[in-house]
């Protein structure tokens, strides 16, 4: 159906190439570097306090943001060896709305070659790509969209205790809860910055996303829409574009990251991850700057930044969005929406991942997308550079 995408139009409502040039791989080298410079960051030794200052600092060196150690506790386990206090840093941009999107990495590491559990403790653990790889873009997020305003608040975070089991990131997620607060979506970046692998794979053209399909939130349909978005954006990765490859399950097979917190919370959550991970330079002392692909990482950045910003702006989303049961070639969907609220009505084939056609219908809420069959088709609406919701 690529003929009805070439025949569609799609102007966004602002331009998010000037944001797109603002990254800076140089800054997310710098921040790299600095986190892999502790000998370790493990969540229950004194260096993650350390890191935790440094990122702090980093954070309220950018103007609006109000930046908070968030405190909470972890219990004695496999990985730690007493109950502890620890932090992680929550940095917020207030919006015109209390509607939050969330960005993030983890900065704790750990050195799992060694097997018992205090040399572990005292063993190198750089984590240069697991993960301060996905703190530097969370800062460099922060730092570009912090020079605008925007209707939705926006709130970034550097976990902790990702490696003892999402302790930080769960923590987080129930006081969210608890808080009540207003998520339209998470983007969790957990080692994304480098683009091969000691098999000799390379891929410097697109990150993976992974999602979770459950009732209870949105988060499939926000990777189907970031991927989306990176269409659009046509960032250049040398004669290509850069973009998405979708991963339909919740993560990689057996494994977890800090995006499944929100999503066991009923929140709509994503995760971003590199194509060809090299499964030895994680938690090992081979987690080193000089193994990052730093065009790759700022490719990966404005994927996030392109689809953070749209988010940033978008209305509400629709209400009970339903297509007619009556037969025919064309199809009719409506739906309850928000009054002086741009909607865009999208639909793909039943076996295609991602978006095929969409079409910007404005403030109507009534439209018949002529020549298409809701036999053949899914579809789904939208707010303007929100996340679609399944026509039903």
């Amino acid at each position: 159906m690529l003929p009805l995408i070439a025949a569609i139009a799609f102007a966004p409502p602002f331009d998010v190439a000037p944001l797109l040039a603002q990254v800076d791989a140089t800054r997310m080298r710098a921040t790299i570097e600095k986190l892999a410079s502790w000998h370790n960051r493990n969540t229950s030794n004194p260096t993650l306090d350390e890191a935790a200052a440094w990122i702090k600092g980093e954070f309220e060196k950018i103007p609006g943001l109000q930046v908070e150690l968030m405190h909470y506790q972890i219990h004695k386990g496999a990985r730690i060896p007493a109950d502890k206090e620890v932090v992680q840093v929550v940095a917020t941009l207030p919006g015109a709305t209390d509607r939050r999107v969330v960005v993030g990495g983890h900065f704790d590491s750990i050195n799992m070659v060694e097997r018992d559990l205090t040399a572990s403790l005292a063993a190198r653990a750089p984590g240069a790509n697991d993960d301060a790889s996905g703190v530097a873009l969370t800062l460099e997020l922060a730092r570009i969209l912090s020079t605008q305003k925007w209707n939705q608040t926006l709130v970034f975070v550097a976990f902790s205790g990702e490696e003892q089991g999402l302790l930080g990131s769960r923590a987080l997620a129930q006081r969210a809860k608890k808080e009540g607060w207003k998520i339209d979506g998470v983007q969790s970046n957990d080692m994304v910055g480098s683009s091969s692998n000691l098999e000799g794979k390379r891929d410097d053209t697109q990150i993976r996303v992974f999602t979770e399909d459950l009732p209870t939130h949105n988060s499939r349909e926000m990777g189907r829409w970031i991927e989306w978005v990176a269409r659009q954006a046509k960032i250049k990765a040398g004669r290509k574009n850069f973009g998405v490859k979708l991963v339909l399950r919740k993560d990689r097979f057996g494994r977890g990251g800090d995006h499944s917190s929100f999503n066991d919370e009923g929140f709509t959550a994503v995760r971003f991850v590199e194509p060809n991970e090299e499964y030895t330079r994680q938690h090992t002392p081979d987690d080193l700057p000089e193994f990052e692909d730093w065009k790759y990482l700022a490719n990966v950045a404005r994927v996030n930044l392109a689809s953070m910003a749209r988010l940033a702006t978008a209305g509400l989303p629709p209400l009970d969005v339903r297509i007619d049961r009556k037969q025919g070639y064309d199809t009719r969907v409506h739906w309850q929406g928000t009054p002086g609220t741009r909607y865009v009505v999208y639909w793909r084939e039943t076996t295609s991942p991602g978006w095929e056609g969409w079409k910007e219908v404005g403030t109507d809420t009534d439209v018949t997308i002529a020549g298409v069959s809701k036999d053949d088709f899914i579809f789904a609406v939208g707010a303007e550079n929100g996340i679609p919701v399944e026509a039903k």
